[in-house]
Parts: structure tokens; sequence; C-alpha cells
């Protein structure tokens, strides 16, 4: 799970299908190349990340060389095993970890050689933030919540009002903006989020595990509606996710594996003959064949 920064460095901006239909006639996955420059213009970028840690004289390698490119609009999915690294990539791609060597690129900025508060502005300003557990602020109400990071952004109260109401419209939750979020159910709360996460007009949203602290139905509720905001909002989303009842929400779908990025293709919701006798499981990577 992506660790939260402290607060002395916080700036936040913030179809069901079947398990086996999912993982059927997945093609070859094959290595993410660099991007190139020729390429539509990607919104964030990474290029030869590596990121390292050391424990008890043990050093583990994360990430070995991540390339990847994520055009605008497009919602593209994290996957694979538990600990693999893909909540350290969202952390570096979000400006909370930095990389040991290689490149992040927002807009085409690199961050190289960005200082830390020059870092905690773009986080704020052009990263909008979804977590498992929601992270809203206990004993605010849902419209005060979406407005935190408005005012972290020095804009009015009225005008972070203003905004804020349009955006618990935008995820249905108008009746709701004075509710203590404590009182909220965890889509409602979830909604809440993705406001939050839109208000300060991000150029990217980067979501941990979005639908893990929701039920089936709940969460294709919440992916549809985050895939109607990406539209509306013209936002870009990198998600990591073990749910594999959401992936057909993803426009591509890379499997994080040895600190290697490897793209396993488009949505599984484009998976042909998902009665196929032998599968791929996107989160394992492993071939799976029907007992005889």
């Amino acid at each position: 799970m992506v660790q939260l920064p402290t607060s002395s460095s916080l700036a936040p901006s913030s179809v069901a299908v079947s398990a086996g239909a999912l993982t059927d006639s997945v093609p070859t996955p094959v290595l993410v190349p660099s991007p190139s420059p020729s390429a539509t213009p990607a919104v964030i970028e990474a290029l030869d990340v590596r990121k390292q840690f050391s424990r008890g004289g043990t050093t583990t390698h994360v990430l070995a060389g991540v390339n990847l490119s994520v055009p605008q609009g497009e919602c593209a999915f994290l996957v694979g095993p538990s600990g693999c690294g893909k909540s350290t990539l969202l952390s570096i791609l979000g400006c909370i970890l930095s990389p040991d060597a290689g490149e992040i690129r927002i807009l085409g900025k690199s961050l190289t050689r960005t200082s830390a508060d020059e870092r905690g502005l773009l986080r704020r300003d052009q990263i909008g933030f979804v977590f498992q557990r929601f992270h809203l602020i206990r004993g605010l109400s849902a419209l005060e919540n979406v407005c935190v990071p408005l005012t972290l952004q020095g804009q009015s109260a009225t005008r972070a009002r203003r905004r804020g109401l349009e955006l618990l419209d935008a995820v249905g939750l108008t009746a709701q903006a004075h509710a203590d979020t404590r009182k909220l159910s965890h889509g409602q709360s979830q909604r809440v989020a993705l406001a939050r996460a839109l208000a300060n007009d991000p150029a990217v949203i980067l979501a941990d595990e979005p639908t893990a602290a929701l039920d089936q139905e709940t969460g294709h509720q919440v992916m549809e509606l985050l895939r109607q905001l990406l539209v509306d909002f013209q936002k870009t989303a990198v998600i990591v996710t073990h749910d594999n009842r959401i992936f057909p929400y993803a426009d591509r779908i890379l499997r994080l594996e040895e600190g290697v990025l490897r793209e396993v293709g488009p949505s599984g919701a484009d998976s042909p003959n998902p009665g196929a006798n032998h599968s791929t499981n996107l989160l394992t990577g492993k071939t799976a064949h029907p007992e005889r």
C-alpha cells in the first residue's frame, strides 16, 4: 500500500465478468519499450526506473529498469503478485518516493533535478490520489474533505466550496455534501475520495487498490464512475489492483514481475473464448490447465 507523505511534506491535489473469463487467451507478455519521442505525448512516464531496499544485510531490487508511458486519457492497470513493487512504483510516480536511478516525467517535465519543495507542489497540483481505505479526514464533512486540497492550494473558501459542490454532484453525492464522512458507506466514501482527487484538476489520477475495501457490486459502481470521470474531466489514470473483477475497465494491463514491467494486453473484457482450456493469470503470470 502507498505510504502517505508526512504532514510536513503533504500537498495533495488527492460489467461483471467471471474471474476465469478475465484470465483467458492473454497474449504472451512482452517488455514494455521505452517511450518513443514520436509517440503521442505522455502525461506520465518512467524511464529505466530502478529502486532497491536494504534490510538486515539483504538488498532487494524491487524495480530493475521499469519503462512506462501513459498517454492522455488512458486508464492503465498495474497488476502482479503481492510484494512485487506495484505500490513502490505508484509512490515514485506520485512523487512520494524517489527512484535510485532512472527518470520520471510528468507532462514532459523531468523530476530528476527538482527539489523536494518542487515535487511537493507538483504532487499537489498535478496528481490526484485515491487510496484503498479512502483516507478521508475524520470529523469533516464530505464537502470539507473535498475542499482540503483546494485550501492547501490557496483558493478562497467561496471558490473551494463551489468547486467541491460541483465535484460532489459529479459523483452523485450532492445530498451527502454536509454529512459526516464517518457515517458514509464504503462506496460513498470512495466517491468522496474520487471527488477529492479531482479537486485541483490534476493531470493524472493514481489509485492504489481502489476497490479492495468494496463488495463486488459497489466496486463495479465505483469503477464505472471513475471511467466516466476520466472521460468527462479528460484525465489519465494509473491503477494498482489485485481485483481481477475490474480488469474490463482497463485500457491496458501491465504486470510487474521480478522488477520489470511487462504488458499483458488490453482489458480482459476483450478476451476471446472465455471457456478456453488454457488460461494465463494476469496477477501471477502462470498458465493453468484443466483437470483431465
